[in-house]
């Protein structure tokens, strides 16, 4: 190997060698890299300015700006903030858009499923339950989203859902909450008491385990403990209406109509625009017999939603109460009309129609009634305005009475937010 030499670097010449002085060739160079500069400036300053003049002419004609696309991190976390606010349309909006990016993400899933179940879509959160299952079997957050999606139209379907759920976390609070509910809707009461005990132990501050909790206790007839866990509820998300509604139903039921038309005041003041709100006021002062009160309660629920049946239904049957036959059959008309299958849109609208002196119609619109419910009472109530029509209208003293059916028994009504 030969010995190592040291490079000698002499600093007063070019590193690489010698090289010719002076400043041939470069002012070729020099113009040719200006002129290209000039040319890319001023073609960069054009499409920018068209990008400008097409997204003015664009605004101006009504289409707006497009929006920079966020992370989806900080789609969730709009979203989350706006859930906690009570704007839930919006949150769903953001959630949406978080799991356009991360479609498995059981995160966004999972927040994205409990928006959709306060807004009541529960067939829209069973579904994304079980792409949540599918994404991560090991997370029991898919199986407590759909375990709560069927728990109130399907509970003997949501209990072993949630059972197997608790599989992978049994101290998972929101799947005891879901069995509280689904084992008290198929009458095993005292499972469905010691689940809600469960989850407020794992959970004080989950307001869905307090609300599921307060279901088995109305059941029971424990009425206050219902009330004081869906106050801890609202106290824990006070912008969520829900727990409101189910609140102001529990203090209607003991005979506080005064406090639970505060409640629903309450809300009113969270969403200015709730028909169901101005319905329950409505049904509210019914109830003490204030029908004149009520009727503008109901009649403002309509104007807010003109598709609203139930309200006018409602409304309906404070006009008919009030001896205004004709606008009864209105409102219960439109009961109808917007897909109503209340027996009371039907047996008051005919009786209405009775008392107007247009028998054919009551006739055929009372026994339209049978079909929609099992009722004694009411089933009663329909036979005697067929006898009456019988006895006061000419040409139906010969009129065939329907074969009374007999009654069966009425499964309980399940208690939701309400």
């Amino acid at each position: 190997m030969p010995p190592y030499r040291k490079i000698k670097r002499n600093y007063s010449k070019p590193f690489f060698g010698k090289r010719r002085r002076g400043l041939a060739g470069a002012p070729i160079l020099l113009i040719l890299s200006l002129a290209l500069a000039a040319i890319g400036s001023f073609l960069l300053f054009g499409w920018v300015f068209r990008i400008e003049v097409e997204t003015a002419v664009n605004e101006f004609m009504g289409t707006p700006r497009p929006t920079a696309t966020l992370p989806s991190s900080q789609y969730a976390q709009r979203g989350f903030s706006l859930y906690l606010e009570g704007k839930l349309e919006e949150a769903l909006a953001d959630f949406e858009r978080a799991r356009a990016q991360r479609p498995n993400d059981v995160n966004y899933l999972y927040e994205h499923g409990q928006i959709l179940i306060e807004l009541d879509e529960y067939e829209m959160a069973a579904a994304i339950g079980d792409q949540a299952i599918e994404a991560a079997p090991e997370d029991p957050r898919g199986y407590a989203l759909k375990a709560r999606a069927l728990m109130w139209s399907d509970p003997g379907s949501a209990i072993p859902v949630a059972v197997s759920g608790l599989e992978q976390d049994a101290d998972f609070a929101p799947l005891h909450a879901a069995l509280a509910v689904a084992y008290t809707n198929i009458g095993r009461y005292a499972e469905g008491l010691q689940r809600g005990i469960r989850a407020t132990e794992l959970d004080p501050l989950n307001a869905f385990a307090h609300r599921a909790y307060s279901i088995p206790l109305i059941y029971t007839g424990r009425s206050n403990d219902a009330i004081a866990a869906l106050e801890k509820a609202v106290a824990i998300n006070p912008n969520l209406t829900a727990p409101y509604f189910e609140l102001a139903a529990q203090h209607r039921a003991t005979g506080y109509q005064e406090m639970a038309v505060g409640i629903y005041r309450r809300i009113l003041e969270l969403e200015p625009d709730n028909a169901k709100a101005y319905l329950r006021i409505c049904q509210t002062y019914a109830e003490v017999g204030e029908f004149l009160e009520g009727t503008r309660f109901c009649d403002t629920a309509t104007e807010i939603d003109e598709t609203y049946a139930p309200a006018w239904q409602m409304l309906g049957q404070l006009q008919y109460n009030r001896r205004n036959y004709e606008s009864a059959v209105d409102s219960l008309e439109k009961c109808v009309e917007h897909g109503s299958t209340a027996v009371e849109c039907y047996y008051i609208r005919g009786l209405a129609y009775y008392f107007l002196g247009d028998c054919q119609r009551a006739w055929d619109t009372l026994l339209e009634s049978f079909r929609y419910t099992t009722a004694p009472s009411i089933i009663d109530i329909i036979n005697r305005g067929l006898r009456d029509i019988r006895a006061d209208c000419p040409g139906f003293e010969n009129a065939r009475l329907p074969t009374p059916i007999p009654p069966t028994p009425i499964p309980p009504t399940p208690i939701g937010g309400i």
